[in-house]
């Protein structure tokens, strides 16, 4: 996440030369990102906020090289000399240091400008990346929508391809796939332990083609934080040549299609702005960072809210596109929806939903115990990324014998924790890990009580 002080072929023979063949995975910068301001006025935002941000950022940095600053701010030299050169005239700002380029300048306040600056504060404390207006994120959102008819759909070849080894029945399958093509809402539903959050993940992943995202929206003169670096994962590498040569705006940045995950701690409060009175802005609720990509909402019917109340929560903006959120004193505004939502409990559908509610989810898949060979081919998985070497006799005495006993059902989550377990043991003793039929029977045995293995 940005500080908010400083910011985050081969060839036979000669021929003429060729331009270098881009990466086959990295994204064209130009049709995502928009284009740079060159003005204050391109920028959307009002002059008095932006000539705010430039006296607090200078402030904040002491002596500031003119090109740190348009780092810092995000914002062209062009847009900084427009609201620097009123400044100097007006004594709130003074050259510091000059070198021989007419960009390698220094710029620092004058005691005019740190009273300025001071009452900048007063107004927004925020000092960070400059936002975009709410405007122009709408339309680079519907830009990207999940939802056009002409956007990119998942493949029965990259299903399968993602899925194959999940141990998933064909309908379940096509289920997955066809809640993915129409960008319907999916309910997975099944016992704890069986994969459904890993699956969940999967499905985010298969969401095609890279976004822009800004870093930090304006409401007024409110400040909404919209970037996080752990949700909106950067794309392979990108040219730096080709980002300047595009002139792009630097307040947004290229990642991929986010896949944002809230659990049981999800109470109401997460689900509107929260305002960080000592940042001076608003953090962004996970619907709202997930635009463009998926919303994974797990434990359901365990969080602090209600199923049939988070339920509702969704559906309107599902259907419409648009949310509503709530700024102190009760400003609402209209922001853009558009996320791939999946629902996940190990909850009955039917305990925690009505009829009426369930009707309203696009698709329910169930996913259950695994087939003893997808689990064996599972195991045999888990042992090569652990580097444990497998043994024949040991998996089987574990899927014929321990599972059969216990009369625990084959789900996704024992093979990766036995392993785990087998390591731990062996670790202690000195030794190398090997999945034996003794070693899987101490870590069975550590991981369930007595009387419930025997039962």
């Amino acid at each position: 996440m940005f500080d908010t002080i400083s910011t985050g072929s081969t060839a036979t023979a000669p021929r003429a030369a060729q331009p270098a063949p881009s990466l086959p995975d990295a994204p064209e910068i130009a049709p995502i990102l928009p284009r740079q301001a060159k003005t204050v006025r391109d920028t959307g935002l009002e002059p008095r906020f932006v000539t705010d941000l430039v006296l607090k950022s200078i402030q904040v940095i002491g002596k500031a090289p003119l090109a740190v600053l348009a780092g810092k701010l995000r914002l062209s030299i062009n847009v900084l000399r427009e609201v620097l050169n009123p400044l100097i005239a007006e004594q709130q700002v003074e050259v510091a240091w000059c070198g021989e380029s007419d960009i390698d300048m220094q710029y620092q306040l004058t005691a005019i400008g740190q009273r300025a600056a001071a009452d900048a504060l007063v107004r927004c404390r925020y000092v960070g990346p400059a936002p975009v207006t709410l405007a122009s994120y709408r339309a680079v959102v519907e830009r990207q929508a999940l939802r056009h008819d002409q956007a990119e759909r998942v493949t029965p070849a990259q299903l399968a391809a993602a899925l194959g080894e999940d141990g998933l029945a064909p309908g379940t399958r096509d289920i997955l796939g066809a809640a993915l093509y129409a960008r319907r809402s999916l309910l997975l539903h099944g016992p704890s332990g069986s994969g459904k959050t890993q699956l969940a993940g999967k499905l985010g992943r298969l969401l095609p083609g890279s976004i822009a995202v800004p870093y930090a929206l304006i409401v007024g003169r409110q400040v909404i934080r919209l970037y996080d670096s752990v949700l909106h994962a950067s794309p392979p590498p990108l040219a730096r040549q080709q980002e300047e040569r595009r002139s792009c705006d630097a307040r947004w940045t290229v990642c991929q299609r986010p896949l944002v995950h809230v659990g049981a701690e999800l109470g109401r409060e997460m689900l509107d702005l929260r305002y960080d009175a000592e940042e001076g802005l608003y953090h962004a609720p996970p619907h709202l960072q997930a635009n463009n990509g998926m919303l994974v909402i797990d434990d359901v019917g365990r969080q602090r809210i209600d199923a049939a109340e988070l339920l509702n929560r969704f559906i309107g903006p599902l259907d419409t596109g648009i949310d509503q959120l709530t700024l102190q004193g009760g400003q609402a505004e209209a922001v853009p929806f558009d996320a791939a939502v999946v629902f996940a409990t190990n909850l009955a559908p039917g305990a925690i939903l009505d009829d009426a509610a369930l009707r309203r989810i696009g698709y329910k898949a169930e996913i259950g115990a695994w087939p003893a060979s997808a689990y064996r081919a599972l195991l045999r998985r888990q042992c090569r990324l652990r580097r444990i070497e497998y043994d024949d006799a040991a998996a089987e005495h574990l899927i014929e014998r321990l599972h059969v006993q216990s009369r625990r059902a084959l789900l996704a989550c024992y093979p990766g924790e036995l392993l785990d377990r087998i390591a731990d043991f062996a670790g202690l003793a000195g030794q190398d890990a090997r999945l034996s039929t003794a070693s899987v029977e101490q870590a069975w045995r550590s991981m369930f009580i007595a009387c419930e293995a025997e039962a």
